[in-house]
């Protein structure tokens, strides 16, 4: 759930039409376009920190589209935060994130060397170590260096909220810390415990939705995040609310509209399921700007998890197989996860010989993901499904 930390800080004004635009292709899934943008940014305000940081976020984010990790299945359902595969960007865009980091975090420092009570070094700083508890926790795999540095983010916004009570913006990380922490295991509950947190499940939403409805530049964040939540949360009707709000002013996500067909499939309407992804379909098929590129066998995927949960498991075979078809082009949480449903749907029609197959592709395409964990599982003991 750190992956989903998402951290704005505030534009410097003689900055704002180019990271604005930034900002619009971040959230349009266009993160070519961003990182050119904040990169532009960075060359025009060499001095200021919230260009690096923007930048950092931009390289983390298409990394963690290119490999899948931005669908929120993954931290939905009984997928726990931290059973996330870890990312492996190049070696290039992970030195030009570190640098981000590096620069931001001395522009900020020397800023607050200064001034101690720098509202905005304070704030950017801690969108900087949030960042990197991002990139820690989704790259490094190092566990404590994620959380000391989402705790020193958390207590860096404290601060500036101290100094700055309406700044709402900076509360984004403690609803996040919070509820994330509230979900932990109990053993990592611990150790939140030990540098002073506890967790506050239900304090975390609260804190997110007042974001959402009082935030500045962490208003989009806080929507993108509580859909996620919701999710888990099994509140589909407020994730759709939400998703449509988002989609409204972000239309070339196709993420956003892959969310909403399994909102609608978890409030039991197969139909507008449906109705929504021919609507993605059809705008794919006519070359509509963002969604030309979004490979096909996505909304295979999307269509085959759908019809396997309403038991329709010969339709949903069809469409896995038009997704597992070109599996090794895809990244690898669309290619495992249509493996390991085509898997599931042929056991529960007893094809155990089929099942197998699938099951060994998916482990095969992506050993260390949840999907491949699954697969081992169903390689000893079949595929079997309860009433619901």
């Amino acid at each position: 759930m750190l992956g989903f930390v998402l951290l704005l800080a505030a534009l410097p004004l003689h900055s704002e039409d180019l990271i604005a635009a930034g900002f619009d292709h971040f959230y349009n899934l266009e993160f070519d376009q961003a990182v050119e943008a904040f990169q532009k940014a960075v060359d025009r305000e060499p001095n200021s920190p919230h260009p690096d940081n923007h930048l950092a976020q931009a390289i983390l984010y298409r990394e963690m589209l290119r490999s899948g990790a931005l669908e929120s299945e993954l931290v939905s359902g009984t997928n726990p935060f931290l059973r996330r595969e870890k990312l492996k960007p190049s070696l290039e865009d992970q030195q030009r994130f570190e640098r981000a980091i590096a620069r931001a975090l001395e522009l900020t420092q020397a800023a607050l060397s200064k001034s101690p009570n720098d509202v905005d070094a304070l704030y950017a700083q801690g969108v900087s170590f949030g960042l990197r508890a991002n990139y820690n926790f989704l790259v490094r795999k190092a566990w404590t260096d994620a959380l000391r540095d989402v705790t020193q983010s958390r207590k860096l916004h404290n601060r500036a909220r101290q100094l700055k009570p309406d700044l709402t913006d900076a509360r984004l990380v403690e609803g996040v810390h919070d509820y994330v922490v509230g979900s932990l295991p109990f053993g990592y509950k611990i150790v939140g415990f030990l540098i002073g947190f506890r967790g506050d499940k239900e304090g975390g939403i609260r804190t997110l939705e007042l974001v959402a409805r009082q935030g500045d530049r962490n208003k989009t964040d806080a929507k993108v995040l509580l859909a996620v939540v919701y999710r888990r949360e099994r509140r589909a009707a407020d994730a759709i609310a939400l998703l449509k709000d988002l989609l409204a002013q972000y239309p070339r996500n196709y993420l956003l509209r892959l969310e909403m067909v399994q909102m609608y499939g978890d409030l039991g309407d197969k139909e507008k399921a449906l109705a929504t992804l021919e609507e993605l379909e059809r705008l794919r098929r006519i070359h509509t700007a963002g969604l030309a590129a979004l490979p096909a066998e996505k909304i295979n995927l999307a269509r085959g998890t759908l019809l396997f949960w309403y038991r329709d498991y010969d339709t949903a075979i069809g469409e896995l197989r038009k997704a597992t078809a070109k599996a090794k082009e895809l990244d690898l949480n669309t290619g495992s996860m249509a493996y390991l449903r085509l898997g599931q749907c042929y056991d529960m029609k007893q094809q155990r010989p089929q099942a197998l197959e699938a099951y060994r592709s998916a482990i095969a395409l992506a050993p260390d993901s949840d999907a491949a964990r699954q697969s081992r599982q169903y390689l000893a003991t079949p595929y079997k499904r309860g009433r619901t």
